[in-house]
């Protein structure tokens, strides 16, 4: 019994570790391109090429920052289903912060839906303020912690 649950809890883990690496990789690469030193090239009358500004700016609702909202959305729904079962089953809850939260549903429910609107909200300012790297880090980071709590939930049933 103890072989089957932790070869589940391992396996959800690799499949949450999966999702959360691969876009982690392209929420890196968003930095600017440094120029290694060297000999210097001038430009000939000819041919004149305008610099290329290195620019981040992308729309807040791209395709990354769309799939990252929805996997913290998923996530929390799990988080929330699991919480909820294991709190019905005479569970307690672990977070200090949504203790309060859990003695009704209702109040779980809100709790879970303030997290992802609250890491949404973080992800519009980052992204205002142009910390492009920070807009999707706080989504990785969510993801990653509900991931974790969603995987200790189906453990400790």
């Amino acid at each position: 019994m103890f072989s089957y649950r932790f070869r589940w809890v391992l396996r959800f883990g690799v499949v949450v570790f999966t999702l959360c690496a691969v876009p982690c990789f392209s929420a890196f690469a968003q930095g600017p391109s440094f120029a290694l030193p060297g000999p210097s090239v001038e430009s000939s009358a000819l041919v004149s090429v305008a610099p290329v500004p290195a620019s981040s700016e992308h729309k807040f609702w791209d395709k990354k920052n769309r799939a990252l909202f929805a996997a913290v959305a998923a996530l929390s729904v799990a988080d929330f289903a699991v919480t909820r079962a294991n709190l019905q089953s005479g569970g307690k809850e672990m977070n200090p912060m949504a203790r309060f939260f859990g003695s009704s549903t209702s109040g779980l429910a809100a709790n879970f839906a303030g997290e992802t609107a609250g890491v949404i909200g973080l992800g519009y300012f980052f992204h205002k303020t142009g910390h492009h790297k920070l807009e999707r880090i706080v989504s990785l980071v969510n993801i990653g912690a509900s991931g974790a709590a969603v995987s200790y939930g189906f453990a400790h049933r």
